[in-house]
């Protein structure tokens, strides 16, 4: 025998095979066609791809690894000069002004309330 959840009774009820698999009233999809592609490209196939990939823009690819591969004991992160030290240092200094008021919030928290 094959039973169902109720949402009237709120409780388990014989049902149909048929009803059991498709609980709460979900029928299976009438319809097995794919909607319309609201964005869809045009696909090409492989052969009618050109040969060479075309990049309009500059290959900056080895100038980065001749700078970041430099041994001038500079940590990775730091080796663009200002930019990179000025986002080292406001990341760091926003870290440890959030452990202070981390910190703060515990203290405040701890504290019973004084009474009157």
């Amino acid at each position: 025998m094959y039973y169902k959840f109720s949402g009237f009774t709120q409780r388990l009820a014989g049902a149909s095979a048929s009803a059991a698999y498709n609980p709460q009233g979900l029928k299976p999809l009438v319809s097995m066609e794919s909607p319309a592609l609201i964005f869809g490209t045009p696909t090409k196939i492989a052969s009618e791809a050109p040969a060479a990939v075309e990049y309009l823009g500059k290959n900056k690819v080895p100038e980065l690894q001749k700078l970041f591969q430099k041994p001038d004991g500079l940590p990775v992160h730091l080796k663009r000069g200002l930019p990179d030290q000025l986002l080292y240092r406001t990341t760091m200094a926003l870290t440890i002004g959030g452990a202070i008021y981390c910190l703060i919030a515990l203290y405040m928290a701890a504290q019973p309330k004084r009474q009157k």
